[in-house]
């Protein structure tokens, strides 16, 4: 057991004294100091800093940091079939391997505690996660030149060889799919009675593209086919129509807000008041390592909430708590962890300290607000998944040396671009 102490911590929106004890993968307690404690393998003195859920990353392309600053400046249709894809044609289940662990150690040291990961070598990929002691849920990213049928065995298997893994459907996005492949998917989502994920609008183009198509936007194509009948959502999510809004509001289905990608790659800024007038339900993502560049939640949440503004021409407009529980809550439920939702009795111990002694942290006038406009990893003190502390003051604690880490993924890198 561990037990964390004199400190504050973040509790459905709102910040508390209370100690927080974790036994196990588990939180055991959250209330005041008591007098009669039992066994502790260890206590850590918060010394006023704030123990909260940690972060859930709900759109990433994790083993793309080989990606990273390599494929930049480019309009999202250059950038993905002139330049990524014709690197990600060379990888190996190893690269894969190699360059998702990079990113495990960035999201450990941005205080976040799972992502949901579509991308190659799944299998490679969910190694490397449990090695890690990372917990990931894998999206599947069907396109219409795949093997269909294989996700039956995916589904089943991903969903029961690691407590820490998981998977859900889905598909790479309208563009790379065909009528005949959403059906089956269709079909399999019934059969499964489980949600369906996708990139969605995310651009203007993929939009009117999809419309000329079929005369449908790419939302609405989706629900014809009743791709959405168990929930799910969309990545990105840019270009929704009104229309678009109230099939996801109707289906419970989440839009994940990517802001630094879609920022970088002039996609468009999502219209987040309209979403939160619509009721849809928001998550958080930084998506790839290559689109982004950086896979830190601070600046994602800050970019969400000031680029509304923008778009609004309205300084009123966005909601630092909204976006911390998109970040934290909503990403929980949205990859299927209701148990990693909260700092809470029964719940994972899935959570993240952040140092309040930092200058950016001060004066204390609103946490919340200080998380989401003046935070950055370097706020992060510690890191904790399923009960183990993964990142600790600058150290990780994931059964690698870093540097090992690196090494190996700067090898695999040489071989796919060149020297």
């Amino acid at each position: 057991m561990i037990r964390f102490y004199n400190g504050r911590v973040l509790e459905s929106g709102a910040v508390t004294e209370n100690e927080v004890w974790t036994d196990g993968a588990k939180i055991a307690y959250v209330g005041p100091a008591k007098e009669e404690k039992p066994a502790f393998e260890r206590q850590i003195d918060l010394k006023g800093d704030l123990l909260m859920p940690g972060f859930k990353n709900a759109h990433t392309h994790s083993a793309m940091t080989f990606l990273r600053s390599l494929a930049d400046d480019l309009p999202l249709h250059d950038w993905l079939f002139d330049r990524v894809f014709p690197l990600e044609a060379k990888l190996t289940p190893e690269a894969v391997a190699a360059f998702a662990k990079v990113a495990f150690l960035e999201y450990l040291a941005g205080g976040i505690t799972a992502c949901f990961d579509m991308y190659y070598s799944i299998d490679a990929f969910a190694r490397a996660a449990s090695d890690f002691g990372f917990r990931t849920v894998i999206c599947e990213a069907l396109s219409a030149n795949n093997d269909w049928p294989v996700i039956y065995d995916r589904y089943e298997k991903f969903n029961h060889m690691d407590p820490l893994v998981s998977y859900q459907l889905g598909f790479h996005a309208e563009y790379t799919a065909s009528l005949d492949m959403l059906k089956f998917l269709s079909g399999a989502a019934h059969e499964l009675k489980a949600p369906v994920w996708s990139h969605n609008s995310e651009t203007k183009a993929e939009t009117d593209e999809c419309a000329s198509r079929y005369g449908l936007t790419p939302t609405k194509l989706f629900d014809s086919l009743g791709l959405y009948d168990y929930g799910g959502g969309g990545f990105h999510c840019v270009w929704l129509t009104d229309e678009d809004m109230d099939v996801f509001a109707k289906h419970g289905c989440y839009a994940v807000l990517n802001a630094c990608s879609n920022a970088k790659l002039a996609s468009g800024v999502a219209p987040l008041k309209k979403f939160t007038e619509k009721g849809v339900k928001l998550a958080v993502g930084t998506d790839g390592p290559a689109s982004n560049n950086a896979l830190d939640f601070f600046r994602e949440m800050y970019l969400i909430n000031v680029l509304s503004k923008l778009r609004e021409n309205d300084a009123a407009a966005g909601d630092p708590a909204l976006i911390l529980d998109a970040a934290t809550c909503g990403g929980a439920l949205a990859l299927g962890l209701p148990d990693c939702d909260a700092v809470a009795p029964g719940k994972q111990a899935d959570m993240t300290v952040i140092d309040m002694s930092k200058p950016n942290m001060r004066p204390v006038n609103n946490i919340v607000k200080n998380l989401v406009y003046s935070g950055n990893p370097g706020n992060v003190r510690m890191t904790m998944v399923a009960g183990r502390i993964l990142y600790e003051s600058g150290e990780f604690f994931v059964g690698e040396d870093p540097q090992d880490v690196y090494r190996e993924a700067e090898k695999y890198t040489r071989s796919i671009v060149g020297a």
